[in-house]
């Protein structure tokens, strides 16, 4: 079964983390062995294992956000820096398509092409992405929107960690800047869907009041499920769903329970099982499967340490559609979760 994922970091796994993903999984983790940093020797992404898995479509990522108000969180001095990072992410990209190895989606029929292709001859051919813009930064001013919109940017959210140019966010509880009004004017214009990612809670609902156009959440858990302000409650969730909005279940395993022990490092007991709970949470909420499907930030600074216990590399998302089966999910429902929703809201979104 074909898989969808909605958020997965593969320029910033090559460039900040010096790994090159046309290698094996076992010669990145070779290369990396003996290193301190977390994740180091225990990444499970690579084009291998994603093809490997039947993830033949998937949200790649541009992102650098600024350094926050009193320095909490890091990061660059200026946009014009943001903007020059994202572009040398995007220079990534562009190579890997000159291989032959990934394929960009920018529109409805193009979409509709790769998917027949894929289903074709998935061995050979490229692994589809779609482009998207994590933490708005990058983006210098309204005005250059429409540059990013012909570079194929087709999903933004507007902040990371704390607060960035147009929006408080993660662990920085408050409502959109000054300048994220215009901005979101300006991505809805152009036509690029918004990512609630990260919004902290205020500026979530500030957000869906001026945004009128397409809505989804990349890679999000439950807070009933797990307590943070980077969850979604139920009433985000409920709201992103009368949008006719999708949220993508991340894997990093802090987001996904509370047993997660960051001391200890220990992924004891937290399988794809729970990622499941979280998945299954949301279509008891919103009464149907239409809602929820997978956006892992797998490899998302940090490794096999901190994801699924029963998950070595993203090739195990396969195993899912068993424990959604075994919940009493139908085919549909299953197909729905795996690749289905994505499929059809950027289909309605290209329309």
């Amino acid at each position: 079964m074909l898989i969808v994922d909605s958020h997965l970091d593969i320029a910033y796994n090559a460039l900040e983390w010096d790994r090159d993903l046309l290698q094996p999984i076992a010669k990145i983790r070779e290369a990396e062995a003996g290193m301190a940093q977390k994740g180091r020797g225990l990444n499970v992404v690579n084009f291998a294992e994603l093809r490997r898995g039947g993830v033949g479509l998937f949200f790649v990522t541009m992102g650098c956000r600024l350094a926050s108000q009193g320095k909490r969180f890091s990061g660059v001095r200026t946009q014009d820096i943001a903007y020059a990072k994202c572009k040398g992410e995007l220079a990534y990209y562009r190579l890997m398509e000159a291989k032959g190895v990934l394929r960009q989606i920018r529109d409805r029929s193009e979409l509709d092409a790769h998917l027949a292709e894929w289903d074709d001859d998935p061995q050979a051919t490229p692994l589809g992405f779609v482009l998207s813009l994590e933490g708005a930064d990058g983006i210098v001013a309204p005005e250059q929107v429409a540059e990013w919109w012909d570079e194929g940017l087709r999903v933004v959210s507007l902040c990371h960690y704390g607060v960035s140019s147009y929006s408080h966010g993660t662990q920085a509880p408050g409502g959109l800047t000054a300048r994220g009004g215009p901005m979101l004017e300006a991505l809805g214009a152009a036509g690029i869907i918004l990512d609630v990612s990260h919004l902290a809670e205020q500026a979530f609902w500030e957000a869906l009041e001026i945004f009128t156009g397409p809505v989804l959440a990349t890679h999000n858990c439950c807070r009933a499920l797990c307590d943070h302000d980077r969850q979604l409650d139920d009433q985000q969730i409920k709201a992103l769903a009368q949008r006719g909005g999708v949220i993508g279940t991340a894997m990093d395993i802090w987001m996904v329970s509370p047993l997660w022990d960051r001391t200890a490092m220990d992924n004891t007991g937290i399988t794809l099982e729970t990622v499941v709970d979280h998945i299954d949470h949301i279509c008891q909420l919103t009464g149907n499967s239409h809602h929820a499907a997978i956006g892992t930030d797998l490899d998302g600074g940090y490794g096999k340490e901190q994801s699924p216990a029963d998950l070595d590399t993203i090739a195990d998302l396969r195993k899912i559609p068993a424990i959604l089966e075994k919940r009493g999910y139908a085919q549909t429902d299953v197909a729905d979760i795996m690749h289905g929703n994505w499929v059809r809201l950027l289909r309605a979104a290209w329309n």
